[in-house]
């Protein structure tokens, strides 16, 4: 890790519910969130198990919250490194821990390592899970950027969990969008969000807008997400109207070799890009 990237601790963001935040930095628009989440309920949830990059912290932390004996669903979204980059410590330290995934994400980190089906449960949006005091309900999140992903909905502290959607670069170990400095959120969202989501380019806006409907008109108050900051309130639904414009607008083009020759410049010096 950079030497000037700010330490995180959990965060309560509702009952039973924390927040595992980690930051990445990302230059001068600050720092690229890399969460996941914890439920502390009757029957113990990780949702998601972060970045190979922050194993020992990450461990930590979450084990801080629930002791690894007592986890009874290890819940991924989906099979990029920072949301399962920690997949086998966990299942290793929690044998009591069934692994909520599908069928999609099993095929993909099955190349990587061997899953073990026997401790696995398959959910698809639409779907629901008893968890003991509560019920997680999956869904399809607003944004994604990967087949397999899948959103939960708890139905007893109304969090979402939105997996990659939402995604917006913080100013340091804030997270809380009603924290932000003002304009911070929606100066970066459109950019983020489209480079992740290419495919929103080629939208019907009206059949898109019947998914955000749904997704808008679920017993959800908060929305955590990896990406980005915490959502509550007017923010939440400002964020889905600027979700909602973005069906059918033109596509951030990504980041290429001028920015990599600048990182390459700045770390090693000028010669460094010169010299390729």
């Amino acid at each position: 890790m950079h030497p000037d990237t700010p330490h995180t601790r959990p965060q309560r963001i509702a009952q039973d519910t924390y927040l595992v935040p980690r930051l990445v930095p990302a230059g001068e628009l600050g720092f690229v969130p890399v969460n996941s989440m914890v439920i502390t309920g009757r029957e113990p949830v990780i949702v998601d198990t972060g970045a190979p990059l922050h194993r020992e912290q990450w461990l930590a932390d979450v084990f801080g919250l629930v002791a690894p004996e007592d986890v009874k669903w290890i819940f991924v979204s989906h099979d990029d490194t920072d949301h399962v980059g920690n997949l086998r410590e966990v299942l290793e330290r929690c044998p009591s821990a069934t692994l909520l995934a599908d069928f999609q994400t099993w095929q993909r980190l099955s190349v990587d390592f061997d899953m073990p089906l026997h401790r696995m449960r398959w959910l698809n949006p639409g779907e629901s899970l008893d968890a003991g005091d509560r019920t997680l309900h999956v869904v399809l999140p607003p944004l994604f950027d990967s087949p397999a992903t899948r959103g939960l909905v708890d139905g007893t502290s109304g969090v979402m969990w939105a997996a990659d959607a939402f995604a917006a670069p913080a100013p340091g170990p804030v997270h809380e969008a009603r924290d932000f400095p003002p304009g911070m959120f929606d100066a970066s969202f459109v950019p983020f969000n489209s480079t992740a989501n290419p495919w929103h380019g080629w939208l019907d806006p009206v059949a898109y807008g019947r998914h955000l409907d749904a997704l808008r008109q679920l017993p959800v108050e908060v929305v955590a997400s990896c990406h980005g900051p915490v959502l509550r309130g007017e923010l939440l639904d400002h964020a889905y109207a600027m979700t909602r414009a973005m069906a059918g607008a033109p596509v951030v083009p990504a980041p290429g070799q001028p920015l990599l020759d600048a990182i390459l410049a700045a770390a090693l010096g000028p010669a460094a890009a010169t010299a390729r």
